[in-house]
């Protein structure tokens, strides 16, 4: 039976990440902030995972649960997830989400060196590395040059895998994509646009606020993402993978696919504003993915669409809301 550690386990994909390897089989184990909201409900929905209490910014600590969980694969998605944040804390942004990484391939290196097993990495990767990119889809070929903290960030603890895995670590980096699902935080704007365009359905009134409409993106299912790094976990060698569907919507797109499925229809337009102090910066007007290595290499491929994705993600905040009333 595999042991796994995941980093941000309580995230998103951690969630979802949890549950594909408990159904493997694996002896789970998770990293969770002390000041974490959502450990204890995270705890009783998944009891045989075993929790640690740890802080990214603490080496030492990480350094030492690794060392004392041993694990045969390592998870690291944790970090900061908002773009947005990283623009009012770089310094933070940089030390969580990069220096952290370097921290775990240390770790993971030394447990190797000393118990002769290898131990599989996975680094959470970001499209957001490659910025402004020229050409397209990005594969792992396009050069990585970030326009945000959040992507320097990610850019550095791109590389570092990178270098450990020169020295003979199996550390994978997953370049993943945009990727969705009911279990978002709506201070993602995907689950911002799904949530209120539900409770626009509901009463016919309503306002959302948005930032770059024409921002386009590649947006995928997020338990497919988390299968695609399973697999590269247990490929026979390391490696960078694109994880992207290969198709592209817009922001503005995607808001109406949401407030259609909530039962606008052709009215969607009368309730969608542009907020100037939502746009960024520096934003990348499009990004797509080619993930034909992780086709070839590791035989995966998306499983749902960007109107179904839109679609789970309404009906999961009109129940909400039903159950709220």
């Amino acid at each position: 039976m595999p042991r796994a550690l995941i980093t941000g386990i309580t995230g998103q994909d951690g969630g979802y990440l949890a549950e594909q390897l408990l159904a493997d089989g694996a002896d789970v184990h998770g990293l969770v902030h002390e000041q974490d909201e959502a450990a204890a409900a995270f705890a009783s929905s998944y009891p045989s995972v075993s929790l640690h209490v740890g802080d990214l910014a603490d080496g030492d600590r990480l350094r030492g649960l690794v060392g004392e969980i041993e694990p045969d694969e390592l998870y690291n998605l944790a970090g900061i997830s908002s773009v947005a944040f990283s623009w009012e804390h770089p310094v933070l942004t940089a030390e969580l989400s990069g220096v952290a990484a370097a921290v775990l391939f240390q770790a993971a290196f030394r447990l190797q060196e000393r118990t002769g097993r290898q131990v599989a990495c996975v680094q959470a990767s970001s499209s957001e590395i490659f910025g402004v990119a020229r050409t397209f889809p990005q594969d792992e070929s396009t050069p990585v040059r970030p326009v945000s903290p959040y992507g320097a960030a990610k850019a550095y603890a791109h590389h570092i895998a990178g270098v450990y895995r020169s020295k003979g670590l199996h550390v994978t980096s997953c370049i993943l994509f945009n990727h969705e699902s009911p279990r978002r935080p709506t201070t993602f704007v995907t689950r911002k646009i799904t949530a209120t365009a539900a409770r626009i359905g509901a009463d016919g009134s309503g306002v959302l606020r948005l930032g770059n409409l024409e921002a386009r993106r590649d947006w995928g299912w997020a338990p497919d993402y988390v299968d695609a790094m399973v697999r590269a976990a247990r490929h026979d060698v390391g490696g960078d993978f694109v994880i992207a569907t290969g198709r592209t919507h817009t922001v503005a797109e995607f808001a109406e696919a949401a407030l259609r499925h909530a039962g606008v229809g052709d009215a969607w337009r009368d309730h969608v504003e542009v907020d100037p102090e939502l746009l960024r910066p520096m934003d990348t007007a499009e990004m797509v993915g080619d993930a034909g290595k992780a086709r070839r290499e590791l035989g995966w491929e998306p499983t749902v669409d960007f109107e179904e994705i839109v679609g789970r993600m309404v009906d999961h905040d009109v129940e909400l809301l039903r159950k709220d009333a």
